[in-house]
């Protein structure tokens, strides 16, 4: 279980998977300045471009270290990024890995998500090789948990107090879909 040495792009339907690069600051800056976007993400609202090249850089690094996969999501035939989506934490002794997302408000409820995270999943369990997928969500982020569940991950247990961002310690459920279910 190893990331490639070629980014990969990931294709669907609607939406193409690729790497993200600092020509996206700005797309990146336009969603992840919003309050809204940034409720559950864990961090505070980016304030100037300056978080974005930061942001695009944990990109690389987390690659390049092989610790995790950000792709930047465009509607084919657009190459606008309206959002991001990837692993984190991955352990390959364990064959596991986390996953995350935020998409920009202006995408909600289209089924954006849902077709990117399909895509992911199937790159995770057949790529990458992982058996288990875990997604960590704050509880009072519906949304997100309704698609977790739409997709088959299943609430473990809450972690009490498990994180401290933006000032607050949060609560998260943690959810996990593995290979063999």
């Amino acid at each position: 279980m190893e990331l490639a040495n070629t980014f990969p792009v990931l294709e669907t339907e609607r939406l193409y998977l690729r790497e993200v690069t600092e020509n996206d600051a700005a797309s990146l800056m336009a969603y992840l300045s919003d309050p809204e976007v940034m409720k559950y993400f864990g961090m505070e609202p980016f304030q100037n471009k300056k978080e974005a090249l930061e942001e695009i850089q944990w990109y690389k690094d987390i690659y390049t270290n092989k610790t995790g996969i950000r792709w930047g999501i465009t509607l084919k035939g657009q190459d606008k990024v309206i959002r991001s989506c990837g692993f984190l934490n991955i352990s390959p002794r364990h064959s596991r890995a986390e996953i995350g997302a935020e998409l920009s408000k202006d995408y909600w409820r289209r089924g954006i998500m849902s077709e990117a995270l399909t895509a992911i999943i199937g790159y995770g369990f057949q790529d990458l090789g992982l058996m288990r997928i875990q997604a960590l969500i704050e509880p009072p982020n519906t949304p997100s948990i309704q698609l977790f569940e739409s997709k088959g991950f299943i609430r473990e247990g809450l972690l009490r107090k498990y994180e401290y961002t933006c000032g607050k310690f949060d609560d998260l459920y943690m959810y996990s879909l593995l290979k063999t279910d």
